[in-house]
């Protein structure tokens, strides 16, 4: 068997070289040409960050969140299971956990959840903007 030192020597000799393990801790990737050099920070509605208009960003944002509480309910169920418990057929319940947000209304997420015997609590607050 040959040692370390000798198998380092004969690749020298033969023109090759080991590659450099990288060092641990931060490290920088080499940034990628057309890559951005900044990134904004997101607002409280990606919808909005996006260029929906508020009112859109703000109902998308509402089926999201009434999403994310549904798919948490049937997380643990087949999907037939889920649709039992929603009250709607299985093909909604796949395109509900495949997040297909645009097919569903905040009323038929609401009444999903209240067939599940969940019950939903939110509140109103007004934007610091006066009214014109």
């Amino acid at each position: 068997m040959t040692t370390r030192a000798a198998r380092a020597k004969s690749a020298k000799r033969n023109g090759k070289t080991r590659r450099a393990v990288p060092k641990k801790g931060k490290q920088h990737p080499k940034r990628l040409p057309g890559q951005p050099t900044h990134v904004t920070a997101a607002g409280d509605n990606v919808f909005r960050d996006l260029g929906f208009s508020p009112e859109e960003a703000e109902n998308l944002k509402v089926r999201a969140q009434i999403m994310n509480e549904i798919r948490a309910v049937v997380d643990d169920l087949t999907q037939v299971d889920a649709a039992r418990l929603l009250g709607v057929s299985q093909p909604r319940v796949s395109d509900l956990k495949r997040g297909k947000i645009g097919l569903f209304t905040i009323d038929a997420l609401v009444n999903m959840l209240a067939h599940a015997g969940v019950t939903m609590r939110f509140s109103v607050s007004r934007s610091k903007r006066t009214a014109a």
